[in-house]
């Protein structure tokens, strides 16, 4: 009996020691478990705070058929440049500015394409403001016609490569470096006729596509072609499409002032003034903007105060040769 019962308790013991080794394991387990999650939550809250999100990186959410939705394919919103690569203003044009005539000014409202709701605001501001379409986009046929219909000029919003690419994406139908020249006019092809009744093109970032000449000629082969202007938004310093349009002889004109870099209502009516400012100098000038409510609700505050020193027209009246003396 005393054999029995000592094996008895030996297995007892040999028992509970199994038992405190796979309590152990697992407790192991769930302490690494528990170090990895705080690791991996650690590292995003360190993303967010050491490397924010840019300004001009803003993907809005879209009203469609009054509901809100947003695309997981849209775009983001311009890259614009830092404070450390802002643009030099350009040349003035050297010519006297007839008294009988205001300055015109164009403004261009980009990135439409995905908000039904913000494209109608903007439809209904004024005759002679430009909308630029993204290609591609679930809503571009529908605020083209619609802007056709109440005679407003469309253009094309052609996304190009960004120097920022491809951390930064700017879109379906974009113009990449790395395409062949067959590969990116057949890409700029399919964009043009994505979008209908389009007058002239102007460029979806583009940073890095608009400092390569040999690019650039190809793209103004193709416009030219097609009898399509160009408006440069000038989204780098390096910008080589003024020199590619004089040489392919389109018509050409450059963005001024982009009035909503800064979202903030001071910031836009500042921008808006130094356009004003830019086209009493020079004769006319080109402004971007993009549509968020607060650039709705500051244009149409302002949209008398602009009409009472200069013109609001379509960009198709701002274009001109490159090394033409526009007449004014």
């Amino acid at each position: 009996m005393t054999k029995k019962n000592n094996r008895r308790k030996s297995a007892k013991r040999s028992g509970k020691k199994g038992s405190d080794f796979k309590t152990n394991i697992l407790r192991a387990l769930s302490g690494i478990v528990l170090l990895l999650t705080l690791v991996v939550l650690a590292g995003i809250t360190a993303r967010y705070l050491l490397f924010p999100e840019k300004k001009g990186m803003v993907k809005p959410v879209t009203e469609v058929s009054g509901k809100n939705k947003t695309y997981a394919d849209m775009p983001e919103f311009e890259v614009f440049p830092g404070p450390e690569e802002e643009l030099k203003e350009k040349e003035v044009i050297s010519h006297s500015i007839s008294k009988q005539r205001k300055p015109r000014i164009a403004i261009i409202i980009d990135d439409l394409g995905y908000d039904s709701s913000m494209a109608g605001k903007f439809l209904n501001l004024n005759q002679n403001i430009t909308l630029a379409i993204l290609p591609h986009s679930p809503l571009q046929r529908k605020i083209a016609t619609q802007a056709h219909q109440k005679g407003i000029e469309v253009m094309l919003h052609l996304p190009m490569e960004p120097v920022e690419y491809p951390a930064i994406k700017p879109g379906p139908g974009a113009l990449l470096s790395s395409m062949t020249t067959d590969q990116m006019i057949r890409q700029l092809e399919e964009d043009i006729d994505a979008v209908p009744f389009i007058s002239g093109v102007n460029n979806h970032m583009g940073s890095k596509i608009t400092a390569i000449s040999t690019r650039m000629y190809q793209v103004f082969s193709i416009l030219k072609k097609k009898d399509l202007y160009f408006v440069d938004s000038r989204t780098t310093k390096d910008t080589l499409c003024r020199s590619s349009a004089r040489l392919l002889k389109i018509k050409f004109a450059e963005r001024d002032v982009f009035l909503d870099n800064i979202r903030d209502p001071e910031a836009i009516r500042k921008q808006i003034n130094r356009l004003v400012r830019r086209a009493c100098a020079n004769g006319e000038a080109v402004g971007i903007a993009h549509p968020y409510k607060i650039t709705y609700t500051i244009l149409k505050e302002e949209l008398l105060n602009i009409q009472k020193k200069a013109c609001l027209v379509p960009v198709s009246e701002v274009v001109h040769f490159t090394g033409h003396v526009p007449e004014v």
